[in-house]
């Protein structure tokens, strides 16, 4: 029963990332471009801790993990530089 509701919750992730990616390559302005990059790095992570789930592995947490904090540092790395145009002051 767990792996048929893991099969049904990975579709709907894989929907709301290729909806994602339509709004990255829609978006009308940078920021909407940046918000559709943060869901989809997101989404990712959810992808990769359900397939954690069902091999029953603890390697894929971790790797959820760096991506977590490698997307939260690009996200703020982004907003800056659309702030100020400078990463580094």
């Amino acid at each position: 029963m767990l792996s048929w509701t893991i099969l049904i919750v990975a579709v709907c992730i894989c929907v709301a990332l290729i909806l994602n990616l339509w709004r990255l390559m829609k978006g009308p302005t940078i920021s909407d471009r940046i918000l559709a990059l943060d869901t989809m790095y997101i989404n990712a992570i959810a992808l990769i801790l359900l397939y954690g789930i069902y091999v029953e592995s603890a390697l894929y947490f971790e790797a959820a993990l760096l991506i977590a904090m490698l997307g939260f540092v690009s996200t703020a790395a982004l907003c800056k530089y659309l702030l100020r145009g400078d990463i580094i002051e």
